[in-house]
């Protein structure tokens, strides 16, 4: 296929490249803004996609945040493509603080409140559904019965505050964004659209000299 690399680099240096690229992360974002004027869209339409996929990055659906991102975009009338870029507002970085902000502010709205084995009631969730879903699997054999209720402990214990907690920052976040990227974007095609005039004139004042002396030859 053309554009594409015949060979693939191995998975742990694409993880890698991710995590940490090789030109840095301010030579990744420059080129992540570029991607971002250069849409072929409206400055609207662009902002409203990167504010769709900041909006879903601060939701624990991990995983699934490219498909949700998209849909919403679709939803609004958004760029989709601008909506995939805008989940890398939720990145390696960025998930820790977003995480903690969800979950701290999830538990206050749903007055489970914080204590002191916070970490270590997020980490017995995981144990115990990791347990269920193993013993729901076994039971496909008929070994022992399903535990969907352990499973459930993860939703009730992280997914569901982190969700509820995630819906205000993401919101803050992507109505600011929205109207970054607006700018940015309003500003650049502006300015591309002034410098194609320009040059528009400069052909045409170029070509008259020649399209008169042309007319003015005798037959």
């Amino acid at each position: 296929m053309i554009f594409k690399r015949r060979d693939k680099p191995p998975v742990q240096d694409r993880i890698r490249e991710a995590i940490v690229p090789r030109k840095g992360w301010a030579r990744a974002l420059e080129y992540i803004a570029h991607r971002v004027r250069r849409l072929p869209d409206t400055p609207h339409r662009i902002a409203l996609g990167c504010a769709c996929g900041a909006m879903v990055s601060f939701t624990p659906f991990f995983g699934l945040h490219f498909g949700l991102a998209a849909a919403l975009a679709w939803v609004i009338r958004g760029n989709i493509l601008a909506a995939l870029i805008g989940t890398m507002v939720g990145n390696p970085f960025t998930f820790p603080l977003i995480a903690w902000i969800s979950m701290a502010l999830g538990r206050r709205i749903l007055g489970t409140g914080l204590t002191g084995r916070d970490f270590a009631r997020v980490m017995d969730a995981f144990v115990m559904a990791g347990e269920g879903l193993w013993q729901t699997f076994l039971s496909l054999f008929g070994i022992g019965t399903g535990q969907w209720a352990k499973v459930a402990t993860i939703w009730n214990e992280v997914g569901l505050p982190y969700l509820v907690g995630g819906l205000l920052p993401g919101l803050v976040t992507s109505i600011a964004l929205y109207y970054v990227v607006r700018g940015i974007v309003a500003t650049y095609q502006a300015a591309r659209l002034a410098r194609r005039r320009r040059h528009a004139r400069r052909v045409e004042q170029a070509l008259k000299p020649t399209t008169k002396s042309a007319a003015d030859e005798p037959d």
